[in-house]
């Protein structure tokens, strides 16, 4: 990091002076600085974090998180929408997604869309995840094993979300692509340059301020379109069709949903998948607990959950002058969940740092912290991942590092870009 960018990130606390820093992408090229988090936890009530020409509230610790979570209406997602960086009023608008709205809107848009994510839909899709997951596997085993992540964990989610929505499998890797290049946009810098993809939007209007937003929206306009005319038994076609009293998705909405479906359905589960495998391979006790006991699977799915925390943080914005954990908030200010944090606390996690498949009091925020923007693939995310780890223990599967992880510089997806394993039956 440059001495510029260091001075640049320099954050004092508004309590006892003490500098802390968790929003520079470099610092998550080596997994996330639980450490700088723990210093957090150890503070009474909120750190004051600058950032940009502002900065925010950082809640860390699990009850902060979970009572922000749950009081919607003085912590809003519309207000400033739940990204760390500000926007003009026109692209909060061009942007805006389910995730980034509240009550009455956000009501709306969750009944319009539940019925989609309702277990029993998700659970008639669990044959095609399991008949994807055991393609993988047996390719990753007769090779030995290779980059878990391109060979297993990008793959899997994508090809199953994308089943789900209709979208031809044929397309996967462009999506993968796609979802790529928008990580991009919470880290150091985007590859693209801002006309790629044939994109003429300008890019503050535009999710990860990355032209591979407008590639994805176009691509899901295209689809939507193909659906109106020949209605399928997919997705995007209940999206297209869903009503209530008569309401349906705008054009808008329907394009962001289907963006933040791609995104979430295929980057947060690939890096659960991710981590969990290198956890079983780091802990190599913990998976042989799960091969010797069945019953293990279900605890153990939840503590790679818990583990991996796919999503670092969402931002809030205080809608009136109010309180949190002893600390004076104004209306205006900027109040950021860092779920990353509240799933290592001490308070409420018996050895946090302790991968244990075990673990029966595991109240993680992989989903979110509670309220009304649980997030509604958490059934979906599930299922894969348990389908997943039950074929690896079918096969006696075991897993062995060959290399550094190599993570993906962003403060918002707990990315894994690449990371080379062996494979072999036990």
């Amino acid at each position: 990091m440059t001495a510029a960018a260091d001075s640049a990130t320099t954050i004092t606390s508004a309590a006892d002076g003490a500098r802390v820093d968790v929003t520079t992408p470099s610092l998550y090229l080596n997994g996330a600085p639980h450490e700088r988090f723990a210093e957090m936890r150890e503070r009474p009530g909120l750190t004051w974090h600058p950032y940009e020409t502002s900065g925010f509230w950082a809640v860390t610790r699990h009850a902060d998180v979970k009572e922000a979570s749950k009081r919607a209406k003085e912590f809003s997602s519309g207000l400033g929408h739940t990204n760390l960086w500000d926007l003009e009023p026109d692209a909060l608008e061009a942007r805006r997604s389910i995730i980034d709205t509240d009550p009455p809107d956000h009501t709306r848009l969750r009944r319009l869309v539940s019925k989609a994510f309702t277990p029993r839909n998700i659970r008639q899709w669990e044959n095609l995840t399991r008949e994807i997951t055991e393609e993988l596997l047996d390719d990753y085993l007769a090779s030995g094993g290779g980059d878990w992540v391109e060979m297993v964990a990008a793959p899997l989610p994508i090809r199953v979300i994308l089943a789900i929505l209709g979208v031809p499998a044929e397309d996967a890797d462009f999506l993968v692509e796609l979802s790529n290049h928008l990580v991009e946009g919470t880290g150091e810098g985007p590859s693209l340059p801002p006309d790629a993809y044939g994109n003429t939007t300008d890019l503050r209007l535009l999710p990860f301020g990355s032209p591979a937003s407008h590639a994805l929206y176009e691509y899901g306009e295209n689809l939507g379109a193909k659906r109106r005319d020949d209605p399928r038994d997919d997705m995007v076609t209940m999206l297209i069709q869903a009503s209530e009293d008569g309401d349906r998705l705008s054009h808008d909405e329907y394009r962001n949903f289907f963006h933040v479906l791609v995104f979430a359905g295929n980057e947060t589960t690939r890096t659960a998948i991710t981590h969990g495998a290198m956890a079983f391979a780091d802990c190599p006790d913990q998976w042989q607990r799960i091969l010797a006991d069945e019953t293990l699977l279900e605890s153990g799915v939840e503590e790679v959950l818990r583990w991996a925390t796919p999503v670092l943080h969402m931002r809030r914005t205080a809608a009136t002058d109010t309180e949190l954990s002893g600390t004076a908030i104004s209306a205006g200010d900027k109040v950021v969940m860092w779920y990353v944090s509240a799933n290592r606390d001490e308070a409420v996690f018996d050895d946090p740092f302790v991968f244990d498949v075990g673990r029966q009091d595991n109240p993680h925020f992989a989903f979110g912290g509670g309220g009304p923007h649980f997030c509604l693939g958490a059934f979906l995310a599930r299922m894969e991942i348990s389908v997943l780890v039950s074929e690896m223990r079918k096969r006696s599967m075991v897993l062995e590092r060959r290399g550094e992880a190599v993570h993906a510089p962003s403060n918002f997806v707990h990315g894994v870009l690449s990371v080379e394993m062996g494979a072999s039956r036990g």
